[in-house]
This record gives structure tokens, C-alpha cells and sequence, in this order.
């Protein structure tokens, strides 16, 4: 499942999505809202699969946002809609918040109503009205589903005077929901990502701890561009190779009598592959070396030395080839032509299976890299991929 409202990059001069939702809101409900939230959708610079596994990310927001035009009712109930690229309203079957359960609701609206779900534990118990709009491509590997889910839960917090001072519980809530309502297995990268990374930085969270640091991160300073080239390949988290790869996972913890694998040393990586069945190996050596992945970025990074990234990212995209097996023709295919035509690195981001690549790229050769990838996927007679440039952006918050 993917959310309704958000399909692909805003236009130039067309509203952001704060405004559409709350010019929709009164349209719909012949009144202003009470407030606009909204959160963005992430990239992942490095660090995947590893979330799960109680180990090290390092995301960025996108300036791409969902919004929630939002007010408050007195009579328990949810009602929700959502805007089209058109304009038009698709609004929900409204539903009592004491009746949620999860199985009751489906579609793009269960991403909403899992969050009024999780928050009804909570103590919040109020009927609202609900207007959403944004610009995350859905889909996509960008966290459109977690983008929504982090700007109702602001939403329905701050209609119940409810402050979301501590953004790392507010991002358990947002996770109970995706994975027992909405059925998705994910794990806390997302929604943390889309909570609390902050402009110009990327986001180095250890989610064991959930210990974070804000490491600059401004590419654009040393003639450098992260190039985001959304495949508009299938792209589903409730599907089950997801969810196979996360149990693997735990199973290969348990047999190695590690409380996560994020507790295997990469010096001790052989030995304890030695003692795993052959199918658990691939996962096991892609986690333990990705979450060293991220600790050689962030050490790049604080040394200001943003350029020499590029052979973690294309040590990545292997091993999530590879080992991992959740990469696909279309990101492969976007890697590839990325590299061949002067990317540093690139990768495949999100939890795969479709969805968008990463490349890093000298911004002088910007037209040659989106000109090969479009080219690569015009040979393949794919359908044609969207890019834009990643730029690190700010977290979810109240718009008005």
C-alpha cells in the first residue's frame, strides 16, 4: 500500500502542500483548520536494512513534505481526505476512533487511521477531520507512507494540546502503526528520519541507543549533488520479501546467540558465517559490513572529506545486489549508468525491491549522468525515471 495524496516533486509555482491542504480543508469543511503539519519524505545516504537490526543510519530529509490540514470533533470520529495532483478530494469512509482495529481499514487510509490507532493507547480519543496533500513520490523508496504517518500524529497531538517534546517516542508511535495496522514490518529509520533530521545535516543515528548527531553535510560547497532517480518501479513494504529478509535476520541472531546482529564485530564476520546455514549468510554479511559502511561515512563526513564517499555507496548497492537481494533491473540499470557517466558512487535506497537510486555527482556533469540514466531506461523501453536533486531539508513541524 501507498498513500493517496503524494505522487511526485511540486511544480515550480504551484503551492506547497501546507497551503493546498489548508485551501482544501476550507473548501471541504467551509472552515479554516485549527493547524497544518507536515513532515518530509528521506533519503538514506548510507546505512540500510540495518534499522532493524539495532544498527547505524545516517539519513537526510528531503524538502519534499506531506501535509495535514486538521481540526478537531466532537463526536469521536475520523474523517479523512486526500488531494489528487489535480486537485480533487478522495475522502476515506469515516470511521469511529474507540471502533479502529487493524484489518478495519485498508488502502492508503490505514496509514492515517493506524496512527489515530496507535495514539488512541495514548489517551488521545477525539474525533478529527483530516485534509492531506504532498509531494513525496509514492512508491519510490522516499518514506512517503512514514511522511504521512509523522504529520498525523503531529497533527492529532497538537489538536489534543498534546506537545511532541520527545520526537523519538512520537517515532515508536508512528512505527506501531505502520507495522500492526498498516502490516508493514519496517523499522525505525524512517519515521525518526522524518521527525528529527534538521537542514543541512544528515542525521547519524544509532537506533540501538537512539543516540543522535547532526553531521553537516553540504555538498553543494565542494561542487558536488546528490541526484535522486526515482525508477517508478513497483515499491511495497507489506509484500512479503521484506519482512522474509527481517525475520533471516532475527533467526541468524538467535542461532549466533546475539541479541541483534548489530552485536557481530565485522573481525568476527567469517567465522560466525562458518556457523549459519547458507541462506542466512548473504543477510548477515551485508549488515555487519553495511553498518561499517556507515561508520567510515560519518568518519568521512566530520573530516569535511564528502568526495571519497563514493566507493561506500558503490559497496552498498553490491551488497544489497547481492547479498541482501532487494535491488532490482531498474536500480541496477540507474546505478550503472549513473557510474559509467561520471557518478562517484550510487546506490539503490529505501528497502528496494523498485523504488529510487542515489548517485553522487560532480555538478558539472549533472546532465550527463541524468542523460545516461534516461537514456539506460529508454533502451530498456522502462518507463521513464524521474530525478531531482536531494538537498538536506528539515524535519516534520507545525506549518500554521
Amino acid at each position: 500500500m501507498t498513500p493517496g495524496p503524494t505522487s511526485g516533486p511540486r511544480a515550480p509555482g504551484r503551492p506547497a502542500p501546507a497551503e493546498r491542504a489548508s485551501a482544501a480543508f476550507e473548501r471541504l469543511h467551509g472552515t479554516a483548520p485549527a493547524g497544518v503539519w507536515s513532515a518530509p519524505g528521506r533519503v538514506n545516504l548510507i546505512g540500510e536494512h540495518t534499522d532493524y537490526n539495532d544498527g547505524f543510519v545516517l539519513p537526510f530529509a528531503l524538502p519534499h513534505r506531506t501535509a495535514v490540514a486538521a481540526a478537531a470533533r466532537d463526536d469521536g470520529v475520523l474523517r479523512v481526505a486526500t488531494l489528487g495532483d489535480d486537485g480533487s478530494a478522495q475522502r476515506a469512509e469515516p470511521v469511529a476512533v474507540a471502533d479502529l482495529a487493524p484489518g478495519l481499514v485498508d488502502g492508503w487510509a490505514a496509514y492515517p487511521a493506524g496512527v489515530a490507532w496507535a495514539l488512541r493507547e495514548q489517551g488521545l480519543t477525539g474525533g478529527s477531520d483530516l485534509v492531506i496533500a504532498g509531494d513525496v513520490p509514492a512508491g519510490a523508496g522516499l518514506s512517503s507512507s512514514h511522511a504521512l504517518e509523522c504529520a498525523v500524529a503531529l497533527a492529532l497531538l497538537g489538536l489534543a494540546g498534546r506537545p511532541a517534546d520527545d520526537l523519538q517516542q512520537v517515532a515508536r508511535w508512528v512505527q506501531r502503526a505502520e507495522n500492526d495496522f498498516a502490516g508493514a514490518p519496517t523499522g525505525l529509520l524512517d519515521q525518526t528520519a522524518s521527525l528529527c533530521c534538521t537542514e543541512a545535516h544528515v542525521l547519524f543515528l544509532d537506533v540501538r541507543s537512539f543516540t543522535t548527531e547532526q553531521v553537516p553535510f553540504d555538498a553543494a560547497a565542494q561542487g558536488l549533488e546528490v541526484l535522486v532517480v526515482d525508477t517508478r518501479s513497483s515499491h511495497s513494504h507489506t509484500d512479503g520479501g521484506y519482512g522474509a529478509r527481517r525475520s533471516g535476520c532475527e533467526e541468524a541472531a538467535g542461532l549466533l546467540g546475539l541479541p541483534a546482529l548489530r552485536d557481530l564485530p565485522v573481525a568476527e564476520l567469517d567465522g560466525a558465517l562458518g556457523r549459519l546455514p547458507g541462506h542466512l549468510r548473504p543477510l548477515v554479511r551485508h549488515v555487519v559490513t553495511e553498518n561499517e559502511r556507515v561508520l567510515a561515512a560519518v568518519e568521512l563526513l566530520r573530516a569535511d572529506r564528502l568526495a571519497e564517499l563514493g566507493p561506500l555507496l558503490d559497496a552498498s548497492h553490491a551488497s544489497l545486489r547481492d547479498d541482501y537481494r532487494v535491488s532490482a533491473p531498474e536500480l541496477d540499470a540507474a546505478v550503472d549508468a549513473a557510474v559509467d557517466a561520471g557518478a562517484l558512487g550510487a546506490r539503490m535506497v529505501g528497502g528496494g525491491f523498485g523504488g529510487s537510486a542515489i548517485a553522487l555527482v560532480p555538478v558539472e556533469r549533472h546532465d550527463g549522468v541524468v542523460a545516461a540514466v534516461l537514456d539506460a531506461f529508454a533502451r530498456k523501453g522502462w518507463t521513464t525515471p524521474r530525478t531531482f536533486t536531494a538537498v538536506p531539508s528539515a524535519g516534520a513541524g507545525r506549518d500554521a
